[in-house]
């Protein structure tokens, strides 16, 4: 459901806007590439499903499929590069230490349409190799880290190309554990645990996402073959357009071959063994490796003080969204 705050107009007109992305996503983009030694690498809007590349998300959304009569198998349009990066690197000889990023282009046709969500998602893919010793949550952090600062520096400069936004931002990040979330707030759930917690920590990384904690409830729904459960999370920033959680990115060290068995049983998902992917993985094929995705609309929204994800993109919108954007004078792309 959309919500426009009262008062709200934006700080930036509709040409400014559009400079504005552009100077973000030619910003930000350059400083990841260099705080985490990353190529860019061409990716693909759809996969073979045969493949297992496609991100299952949390296993109930529908992907866009369509039938490829030259190739004479179907397609889908990928929810997001997770595991297909991984495949990459592997392709492309990469070595530890060094990784790929990519424009992530993807239709998520049952995501519900709000302030923060749309049925077109556009993010940076990113994943760099590493080694068995440095598979660790120290690892994990330090990446962190470094998105955070990047994102604390895009600031900056588009700060000081229009003066009239003043975005508030720190590279200090606050790492709590989903556990912990609800240990410190147990009548609460769990994204309104998040909101909590941010508004006094206004950069927080929520780790170990995808088990059930004591609740017996995981803290969000996660694929169980991409991310390792205990060394991932989401980073959140307080929205105070919004006063909520605002989550930018989530990403983690990913599964090797014994974290991968486990979380495909405890998922219910054994029929996945077969795939190309699950396959080579559970034969230690493939490179253990970090990753994630940042979202390019989202980090836009944040920088550019909007109070909707339709400011910064084009997409479809309910009618109650279009009327309630039109009444309070907020333009939809």
């Amino acid at each position: 459901m959309t919500y426009i705050p009262a008062g709200y107009e934006p700080k930036l007109s509709l040409y400014e806007t559009q400079a504005a992305i552009s100077l973000i996503k030619r910003t930000f983009q350059d400083h990841l590439a260099m705080a985490l030694s990353l190529k860019r690498v061409s990716a693909p809007l759809f996969v073979d499903p045969a493949t297992g590349l496609n991100d299952d998300l949390n296993g109930v959304e529908r992907p866009v499929s369509f039938d490829v009569p030259a190739a004479g198998i179907d397609a889908q349009v990928v929810h997001s590069l997770a595991k297909w990066k991984r495949m990459a690197l592997y392709r492309y000889d990469f070595h530890p230490g060094k990784g790929i990023y990519t424009d992530m282009n993807a239709i998520r046709r049952d995501e519900a349409l709000d302030n923060l969500h749309s049925i077109y998602v556009d993010q940076w893919d990113w994943e760099r190799v590493i080694t068995r010793e440095t598979r660790t949550l120290a690892t994990l952090q330090d990446a962190v880290r470094d998105i955070v600062g990047c994102i604390y520096d895009a600031s900056l400069i588009v700060n000081g190309r229009y003066p009239r936004l003043h975005t508030q931002l720190t590279r200090d990040v606050t790492f709590v554990t989903a556990q912990e979330l609800l240990d410190r707030y147990p009548g609460l759930p769990a994204k309104e645990r998040e909101n909590a917690f941010v508004r006094e920590h206004p950069v927080t990384f929520v780790m170990g996402i995808g088990h059930k904690l004591s609740d017996g409830k995981p803290h969000d729904g996660r694929a169980p073959d991409y991310d390792d459960w205990n060394l991932n999370g989401d980073i959140l920033y307080y929205n105070p357009l919004l006063d909520c959680a605002f989550e930018i990115s989530s990403m983690g060290i990913r599964v090797d071959s014994e974290t991968l068995d486990r979380q495909l049983t405890l998922a219910g998902c054994d029929e996945r063994r077969p795939l190309e992917y699950h396959r080579m993985l559970l034969n230690g094929e493939l490179p253990l490796t970090i990753g994630g995705g940042i979202g390019q609309s989202r980090l836009c929204m944040l920088l550019l003080g909007k109070a909707h994800i339709g400011e910064v993109q084009s997409s479809i919108w309910d009618a109650d969204t279009r009327r309630c954007c039109r009444e309070a004078g907020v333009t939809l792309l």
